[in-house]
């Protein structure tokens, strides 16, 4: 359960949060009898602060957390996102590495953010116990607490309202229902049996167990107990290819709801029905369908998106034009200022925003020289840890790898992979036979443990400097500078701003990188990677793969993600006592993995005899287990067959809502292109008038002038005439102001005529 949290700080405003989170912490205790086993609290929130406010009713079985802000480290994860989370759906959590998504699942469990109390929540994070008492034992355990706790709590909540809990009595009643006492032996061995178990290891004691077996036995509490949320954080890192098939058809059926976080692309396709991402502006969006639906779909959108941003960019600059060109001429003013009122509206009405890319990374393993073959050879090896002959893991194993060789190693756990590697790094011996090496060799190396190697007190970049200091000085180099330093570490998708961060607050995901960019210092001939994806991120794995794609060296790879191997294995060699070729690809390897565990599964049910007392199971028994089987079978297709129909209703959904906004778009610009044209029309017509008022102006003008002169010479006639001087002189005055004012009257614009 919950552990106390650490002392306060002296500052005020951390004073109050750890307050706050000691207080959900003191609550989550009281409340154990309540929430069940399964909840425990990480230790990444004692430094975690997270907000919420529930919008849902207590009482809901679907749940709504709004206006949710995470931040780790004073660093925002998400801001004002909303959470909704609807009965019986499973939700695939993604984001790059370092972006909250443990720390999001590590906050659901332990209530931090405000889940209704009547919904039981494990979450899967961490081993089972090592005790006495064997793995069945402990998986029947969990169970019988679970019936006894929902027993108990269906009284509690009938006796204090049973009307207004009715909807909760309802589902604890229904998940009681679906337990029964008398299949949990069964239905444990089962499960177990499914996650790789022999018989021989159910019961064994789990303080017998190593951490990865451990791990199973938790996975098999959780999904036995079936919680009303299960959360499950990396769930197939410690599953060979054969569990991880089967765990995935078990969950694909499975009746509550799921959060979980995954790096294989091919368990989120069969296992989710929808997509949580978190998007590096920290916010959190939902994708209806699996993981690959999501990708098509986002794709679509992200196109629709981009060209109504540009378009809408291209209006507000047209629009800025046009009121630029107006100046202060009176006359346009009034245009400008309904443009302005244009750009106005449309700011306040939102504009599009510029579709954010995810970060894309560039590993690179460096060229190397090639050797010639045979680089790496095994000549009759045989093997065992013990050295006796009956404990043989390989035995009599002749194989060679060169610099061109890409090989997947696969096979059940046990088999001896991961030995294999060791055997080829010459970490260990051969019991008989010969493993010979190019003495040229150089190999680089990555297991599940490589990242306990770093020291998390120093940040990535002083971690390197040191490093590559120190092989120059081995080999009489010149030092490297810190620009070269931090364009390497750069390489490997570690940025600027996570260099000078120390490694003890970097996620698995990020600590993984800094050992790619470390393999990559010593220019190695051959990789061995065991498991190299289990802490990596999508866009990552990607980024690995087209590394070893490109590499000039040999690649040996053990991993269960079925889409790397299928990227970049040329061979897959199948681990099983022997090392022998497999014939098909990794797809077909999948299919024949599936069949051979239904096969196995359906063998065990038939002999078993009672996993737990060797008491024997009668006939009907056995019926039964297979009818549930078939149904569970039946379900899982017609839950695939559902999925792959609102998969297709969603595409079609998609592809007319693309083309509904792209005749839309046209529309809109067609309507704005007559606009544009319509006054610019209007703007020639007005110009027009104006040039044929002026030019009427200077016909009268003119014409004025013209009478003036005529006058002018009446008069003079006159004058002479007369022959007064005196009146000959008031005459010319009188001529004088004529003229000007004719000048004056033709020198005036039209519109003051």
């Amino acid at each position: 359960m919950c552990s106390k949290m650490p002392p306060k700080n002296k500052k005020n405003d951390k004073k109050t949060a750890k307050t706050v989170t000691s207080k959900r912490a003191e609550e989550a205790k009281k409340k154990e009898m309540l929430e069940g086993e399964g909840s425990g609290r990480l230790k990444v929130l004692d430094s975690l602060h997270c907000t919420g406010v529930l919008a849902s009713r207590q009482s809901s079985r679907d749940v709504r957390i709004e206006q949710v802000t995470l931040s780790l480290h004073g660093r925002e994860l998400i801001r004002d996102a909303t959470i909704v989370i609807n009965s019986g759906r499973k939700y695939g959590l993604i984001g790059a590495n370092g972006s909250g998504k443990s720390a999001l699942l590590a906050a659901l469990a332990c209530r931090e953010l405000p889940i209704p109390d009547h919904i039981d929540i494990w979450h899967v994070h961490s081993e089972a116990e090592p005790t006495e008492i064997s793995a069945l034992q402990a998986v029947v355990d969990t169970a019988a607490k679970e019936y006894e706790r929902l027993e108990t709590l269906i009284m509690e909540l009938t006796e204090q309202d049973a009307e207004g809990n009715s909807e909760i009595i309802e589902a604890l009643a229904d998940k009681q229902d679906r337990m029964d006492p008398a299949s949990f032996v069964p239905d444990a061995g089962a499960l177990l049996f499914g996650l790789g178990f022999t018989d021989t290891m159910m019961h064994k004691a789990t303080k017998d167990m190593s951490g990865g077996w451990r791990m199973r036995v938790a996975l098999a509490q959780a999904l036995f107990k079936k919680p009303t949320l299960l959360i499950l954080d990396e769930p197939t890192n410690h599953l060979d290819l054969g569990a991880c098939v089967w765990l995935e058809e078990y969950l694909a059926a499975y009746p509550t709801t799921i959060i979980l976080t995954s790096h294989s692309e091919d368990f989120m396709n069969t296992v989710c029905t929808e997509i949580m991402q978190l998007t590096v502006d920290q916010k959190l969006v939902y994708w209806g369908g699996n993981y690959e639906q999501y990708v098509i779909t986002r794709q679509e959108k992200e196109v629709n998106q981009l060209k109504a941003y540009e378009k809408e960019q291209a209006d507000i600059k047209h629009l800025q034009e046009f009121i630029r060109s107006c100046g202060t001429f009176s006359n346009l003013r009034r245009q400008a200022d309904s443009k302005q009122k244009i750009i106005d509206k449309m700011k306040e009405d939102g504009l599009t925003e510029k579709p954010l890319p995810d970060p894309k990374f560039m590993f690179n393993f460096p060229d190397t020289e090639k050797l010639p073959p045979p680089v790496l050879a095994f000549d009759g090896v045989s093997f065992a840890y013990s050295g006796l002959k009956k404990d043989y893991l390989y035995s009599n194993v002749s194989f060679g790898v060169d610099s061109d060789s890409c090989v997947a190693l696969v096979g059940p756990n046990g088999a001896g992979k991961s030995t294999l590697l060791k055997l080829m790094r010459g970490d260990l011996e051969a019991t008989e036979g010969q493993v010979k090496r190019h003495s040229h060799l150089r190999i680089a190396s990555y297991n599940q443990h490589s990242a306990e190697i770093l020291p998390l007190e120093k940040t990535p970049l002083e971690f390197m400097k040191e490093m590559l200091d120190e092989r120059s000085e081995t080999h009489g180099e010149p030092r490297k500078s810190e620009q070269d330093v931090r364009g390497k570490l750069g390489k490997y998708g570690v940025p600027g701003d996570l260099q000078k961060r120390k490694m003890s607050t970097f996620s698995d995901g990020q600590k993984a990188r800094v050992v790619f960019s470390l393999m990559s210092i010593t220019n190695p001939h051959l990789l061995l990677l065991d498991e190299p994806t289990n802490h990596l991120d999508m866009a990552c794995i990607d980024a690995l793969a087209e590394a070893i794609g490109k590499f000039s060296g040999g690649t040996v790879l053990v991993s269960h993600d079925f889409r790397l191997i299928d990227k970049v294995a040329k061979e897959i060699w199948v681990c099983d006592g022997k090392v022998s070729p497999w014939k098909g690809d990794i797809k077909a390897y999948k299919k024949h993995l599936s069949k051979e565990m239904a096969k196995a599964s359906k063998a065990r049910m038939s002999s078993c005899k009672g996993a737990d007392t060797g008491a024997g199971k009668d006939k009907a028994a056995i019926e039964e287990a297979e009818q549930a089987a078939r149904e569970a079978s039946e379900r899982a297709e017609a839950e695939k067959a559902a999925r792959e129909a609102e998969a297709e209703a969603a595409r079609q959904a998609a592809k007319e809502s693309s083309e509904k906004a792209a005749k839309e778009a046209a529309a809109k610009e067609a309507e704005e292109k007559a606009a544009k044209e319509a006054a610019a029309k209007e703007a020639e017509e007005k110009a027009a008038k104006e040039a044929e008022a002026a030019k009427e102006a200077e016909e009268r003008a003119a014409k004025e002038a013209d009478e003036a002169l005529a006058a002018k010479a009446s008069k003079e006639e006159m004058k002479t005439e007369a022959g007064g001087d005196a009146e000959a002189a008031e005459e010319k005055r009188e001529e004088k102001k004529e003229v000007k004012r004719a000048r004056r009257a033709a020198a005036r614009p039209p519109w003051m005529r």
